[in-house]
């Protein structure tokens, strides 16, 4: 089985990977044809959904994969209006007929960070200039710091990944 996932990042890859084992996975570089921090889960979905198949197009693939990361509002829970923001993250798969689409951990984003974003500034960077770090999200991720280590970027992304597979795994869909 050959797989394009569409983008360079080799955390990414890794999560395909890690999914497939037995599979021949390329990283391909496309565009997600939405902005640099998507905001919701309609442009997050959007954006993995675009790169699944610009991946599936750039070649003789089985499947497409499209990972994108995010953020999103979620509410708060407390009975009030008020909402947090969370790092979300959505995978897509497609054979070119079909497209499974799964979500990763939500994860809460501290209030400094939450904040950076709302006034415009995208995650990676945020996380790399408040961290002292450089290109945390081909590393660890925001995934990885928030957890203390515990669930890594490449694992979360993995559970995506998996998830979007289901519909090509399971008879039931």
């Amino acid at each position: 089985m050959d797989i394009a996932v569409g983008s360079g990042n080799p955390v990414k890859r890794r999560a395909v990977e890690r999914t497939c084992p037995d599979a021949s996975v390329a990283a391909v570089a496309v565009d997600s044809g939405v902005s640099e921090q998507p905001t919701g889960h309609d442009e997050t979905i959007a954006g993995a959904v675009t790169r699944a198949e610009r991946a599936l197009d750039a070649g003789d693939y089985d499947f497409g994969v499209g990972i994108e990361g995010g953020v999103a509002t979620f509410s708060a829970g407390d009975g009030t209006d008020e909402t947090d923001l969370y790092l979300v993250m959505w995978a897509a798969v497609t054979d070119g007929e079909r497209v499974g689409r799964a979500a990763g951990p939500s994860l809460p984003l501290p209030a400094r960070i939450a904040d950076r974003i709302d006034a415009g500034e995208e995650l990676g960077p945020v996380m790399d200039d408040v961290l002292g770090t450089d290109d945390i999200a081909k590393n660890e991720g925001a995934a990885g710091v928030f957890t203390g280590g515990r669930l890594t970027r490449t694992d979360a992304l993995e559970a995506a990944v998996t998830g979007a597979f289901a519909p090509f795994r399971c008879e039931l869909y």
